[in-house]
């Protein structure tokens, strides 16, 4: 029923930047949180930076002070500046939204965008 559809993967040179996108859609009460994950071959999924709504954002210390989390709550979308990025940025992202309906609690994720960043 939800829908979340991420772009603005690519790859970038270390020191250069990126924006991803990720737009929410379909049977949606009421948004909780939205943010963004990422994983690395091999390695864990990991938190990069989350927002509740009307509270508390939350960034991973390995990108705080170069990435920023923002949203626009009226069109359902998140997004993720990325700034002098790394090599180990690398990642696949994944869009992650915690949303209310019909009185319940949903947990949606995106199918992940890759991001490269060449040294």
């Amino acid at each position: 029923q939800v829908q979340l559809v991420e772009s603005g993967g690519g790859l970038v040179q270390a020191g250069g930047s990126l924006s991803l996108s990720c737009v929410a859609s379909g049977s949606i009460f009421s948004i909780g949180l939205m943010g963004w994950y990422r994983q690395a071959p091999g390695k864990q999924r990991e938190l990069v930076a989350t927002k509740i709504t009307g509270g508390t954002t939350t960034y991973a210390d390995s990108v705080k002070g170069r990435f920023t989390i923002s949203r626009d709550n009226a069109k359902n979308t998140v997004y993720l500046q990325m700034n002098s990025l790394k090599p180990e940025d690398t990642a696949v992202y994944y869009c992650n939204l915690h949303h209310w309906r019909s009185g319940l609690k949903y947990v949606d994720w995106g199918q992940g965008t890759q991001v490269t960043v060449s040294s």
